[in-house]
């Protein structure tokens, strides 16, 4: 069953603690407010081939409880409800695409920085395994470069 892009019931928002993906954050939580739908976000900590995969790697996971802490009170104030989830991996384009497929997200939600090295612009291989690999919709929420903007 193909579900309208404006009529999704589940997101999936990765974070990785810039203001991009918190940018993506409250685009969900906007629309999700709007549609009562429901908003999940992960944290993943990638760990180096180097140390075992269950290593306790307490500044990261530090980091990222801070960076769940601060979308859980993001989507507080959307009115949102969020479920938060931290997961250490070696690679953070997998654990999305699994944690979608076993939540049964109809869109993943990413926030992508601007660059724009040599004249074009550079998704990263985070959104481009996404985007290669999700089960569902994926939408790209592109930060503004800085001193950009929306028209006004």
């Amino acid at each position: 069953m193909v579900v309208d892009p404006l009529r999704v019931r589940s997101f999936l928002v990765p974070l990785d603690g810039s203001e991009a993906a918190y940018g993506a954050l409250a685009a969900a939580c906007e629309t999700a407010r709007k549609t009562k739908a429901a908003v999940s976000a992960v944290y993943v900590i990638e760990v180096p081939r180097s140390l075992p995969l269950d290593a306790d790697l307490v500044a990261e996971g530090q980091r990222g409880e801070e960076v769940l802490e601060r979308a859980e009170n993001l989507a507080a104030t959307h009115d949102v409800r969020l479920e938060g989830d931290l997961v250490q991996a070696r690679q953070a384009g997998h654990v999305i695409i699994d944690e979608a497929t076993e939540r049964g997200v109809d869109a993943i939600v990413i926030g992508l920085a601007y660059h724009r090295p040599y004249g074009r612009f550079e998704l990263g291989s985070l959104a481009e395994y996404v985007l290669e690999h999700a089960p569902g919709y994926v939408w790209l929420i592109r930060y503004p470069a800085p001193g950009d903007g929306p028209a006004r």
